[in-house]
């Protein structure tokens, strides 16, 4: 059984974690709050956004931008404290998940392309660019059910879970951001992958609810390790001092509620590969 450090409870549905700086970033959806966690187990709110979801991205030069999926903004935290709009994507369409900024800028956001919490018919989801001038356009359609998303190491390969079609699919990325010879990266089996992250041999560790653990998979399909969690596992990411520790955000999932509150987790175990890519 892999050893599993907590440091966290209490949390809402929590998401989207990020090592940045020596701290991990992290949002509770529940508390529309985006907190950090630094390794000596001191955390603090660095954002508050009225918005569900609500996930989070670092730029180049070290400003964090949030998914406010409830106005279909880009926002950006600027040195001073203050928020700016980077991109406004309500022409678009609604429903915003995850986002994932490469090496070079090129920033992806993903939309759900139906209201499942309401009840409405299932519709396809979409991936779109978004340029340096606030710009936004389409890349990538017809994705089930677009969650997580990295890219490699080398900024040539978008990597996005798609959790309706239990499988990860790869886009080369082109000069102009676009994105080009889509492929299934692997299958997942009965997994249902949500967030991911990239290791340095270009393995990639998914998240997964319902059956509450964390798979590190190659590309095709091998499955190379398995962390069983107590609870639904949403994200997961590589940080720490050596970019060896798999950093899990988890909480109980169930309907109606979905999550129930104080059940949201920050865990973590040390795995032998580092991190590598974006995020």
């Amino acid at each position: 059984m892999t050893e599993l450090r907590t440091w966290l409870t209490g949390l809402g549905l929590v998401e989207s974690p990020r090592w940045h700086d020596g701290r991990l970033y992290f949002s509770d959806w529940t508390a529309h709050e985006v907190i950090a966690l630094g390794l000596d187990g001191t955390h603090e709110v660095v954002a508050r956004v009225d918005s569900l979801p609500l996930c989070t991205a670092w730029q180049a030069d070290g400003r964090l931008v949030i998914v406010d999926s409830a106005r279909g903004l880009l926002q950006r935290l600027e040195p001073d404290g203050s928020s700016t709009t980077l991109a406004d994507l309500t022409g678009l369409g609604r429903g915003w998940n995850d986002i994932v900024i490469d090496g070079r800028g090129n920033i992806y956001v993903n939309r759900i392309g139906f209201d499942m919490l309401s009840g409405a018919a299932f519709d396809p989801g979409y991936v779109v660019h978004v340029g340096p001038d606030g710009s936004a356009r389409q890349v990538a359609d017809d994705i089930a059910f677009p969650n997580g998303m990295a890219v490699t190491r080398d900024n040539s390969t978008l990597i996005v879970a798609d959790s309706y079609g239990n499988r990860l699919l790869a886009f080369d990325i082109e000069a102009d951001g676009g994105l080009s010879h889509r492929r299934v990266w692997a299958g997942t089996g009965e997994d249902h992958p949500d967030g991911i992250c990239v290791d340095a041999e270009g393995a990639v560790w998914y998240a997964d609810v319902g059956n509450r653990r964390c798979v590190r998979i190659r590309e095709g399909g091998e499955v190379l390790q398995t962390v069983e969690v107590d609870r639904g596992c949403f994200a997961c990411t590589l940080g720490g001092q050596d970019g060896k520790t798999l950093f899990i955000v988890a909480a109980e999932w169930r309907m109606p509620e979905m999550v129930p509150p104080g059940t949201g987790q920050v865990l973590s175990t040390r795995v032998t590969v580092p991190g590598a890519g974006w995020p």
